[in-house]
């Protein structure tokens, strides 16, 4: 079984920066594309970011896009979100997930292993 851990968040200003990250173990992490969600409270479950195997190739929802950047190690098997001009529209519980296939997706419902979640709060 995949295990996926997040880490890296906390309260912060408006404006502010974070970086997230995504230990993963117990399975195949640099053959599948990772992403990042988050879940804002009371709302569902959105897209942030996503980046292919290879590192080749990335996507990032329009929200976030100029601000935050997904990266990932495959030799520590980590993935990472730096978050930039953070809003407070952005607070929400992050979650790292790896992706079923090896393309890449914007779909909750393609993604089959899922870390617990880490809190980002920005105050304004």
């Amino acid at each position: 079984q995949v295990h996926l851990v997040e880490s890296g968040g906390g309260l912060v200003q408006a404006g502010d920066s974070l970086r997230l990250s995504c230990a993963a173990s117990g399975g195949t992490f640099s053959l599948y594309p990772m992403a990042w969600f988050r879940q804002p409270p009371g709302k569902e479950r959105e897209f942030v970011a996503v980046i292919s195997r290879t590192d080749s190739n990335s996507n990032l929802s329009d929200s976030v896009k100029g601000r935050f950047t997904i990266s990932r190690d495959s030799a520590k098997n980590t993935v990472y979100l730096q978050m930039n001009s953070l809003k407070p529209e952005d607070t929400a519980i992050y979650y790292c997930a790896k992706c079923k296939s090896p393309y890449i997706s914007r779909l909750v419902r393609d993604y089959d292993y899922w870390g617990q979640g880490t809190q980002v709060t920005v105050s304004s």
